[in-house]
């Protein structure tokens, strides 16, 4: 079995888990949402410290890194308001809620799965290397994703820059980036008690990410699914990583930093798509069937998108 299918198997048979745990009621239902809490609160902010504080960034170009990463979603998103009129009519009918729906889902990527392949494929670096992404997309989605649901959804017409902003600076994976990087630079160690304990948080944060990933899976939304949810999956996982890798070809990166960031752009969009929808009047429903789609389908597509790479 190839390096591409020995990293992506673990990931992908956790996912399906969580479903049989959920869908078989092995657990109650009521465990899903406080594991989701603790895993976005407590133990991914534990991993994201520790990994980045103890990454060697030297000779990674982190600041071009940031540049491809944040100018990627930023030609997506406004792809997609320039494509917002022709998206409203057939066979799409992406109008108001549902055109936030895939928004959000062309944008958003799900930051759990792309640690698990970093940790699987390339080790404390690839965990690293996510961390740098996820410090340069995560911010910008949050913010472009409020803004949307002000927008088009049913959060109201104005726009609320308390609202739009505060999810973003308080946002514990943004803090912990900062935070861990923020440890790199200064050289400064954490006590040994703090850096065991966060090492201990941490090694839970992606078996219950992944677990919960695959609870969030609706199988029977995906019987009939409308051209909408395969544009979803077409938008972010084939036709965002191709301009991805045309331009990190262009200025030169390669090697795993190539693949790291590559297959990054490539990722199911996150599960925080969902939440970001029901609170703030958009097609829940419509989200969770393209996190679905997206999420079965990264099976066929991260291990092509891992060779053409050359992960």
């Amino acid at each position: 079995m190839s390096p591409v299918l020995i990293a992506l198997a673990p990931v992908m048979l956790l996912i399906a888990l969580g479903h049989q745990m959920r869908s078989r009621h092995w657990v109650a239902d009521s465990f899903w949402q406080p594991a989701e809490w603790a895993t976005f609160h407590l133990f991914l902010p534990a991993l994201l410290i520790t990994s980045l504080g103890r990454a060697r960034l030297d000779g990674l170009p982190v600041a071009t890194i940031f540049a491809i990463q944040a100018g990627l979603v930023l030609v997506m998103a406004l792809a997609a308001i320039l494509a917002i009129r022709r998206l409203a009519g057939a066979p799409w009918f992406l109008q108001g809620p549902a055109f936030t729906s895939l928004f959000q889902c062309v944008i958003r990527p799900n930051t759990y799965v792309g640690l698990a392949l970093g940790a699987g494929l390339w080790g404390a670096q690839g965990v690293a290397m996510m961390a740098i992404c996820t410090a340069a997309v995560v911010p910008l989605v949050n913010l472009l994703s409020t803004l949307a649901m002000l927008r088009w959804a049913g959060a109201g017409g104005k726009l609320r820059w308390r609202q739009a902003v505060l999810p973003v600076v308080t946002n514990p994976l943004i803090l912990s980036c900062i935070l861990g990087g923020a440890l790199n630079l200064s050289g400064v160690q954490l006590p040994a008690v703090i850096a065991s304990a966060l090492d201990i948080l941490g090694g839970a944060s992606l078996p219950l990410a992944l677990l919960s990933i695959g609870a969030g899976i609706r199988l029977s939304s995906l019987r009939r699914p409308a051209p909408s949810v395969w544009l979803a999956v077409g938008a972010k996982m084939m036709v965002m990583p191709l301009l991805a890798l045309a331009v990190l070809k262009l200025v030169g990166l390669e090697g795993a930093a190539l693949a790291a960031c590559g297959i990054y752009t490539a990722l199911p969009a996150s599960p925080a798509s969902y939440l970001t929808a029901r609170q703030m009047g958009g097609d829940a429903p419509l989200v969770a069937t393209m996190l679905s789609a997206q999420v079965m389908a990264g099976a066929l597509i991260l291990p092509l998108w891992l060779l053409i790479l050359g992960g």
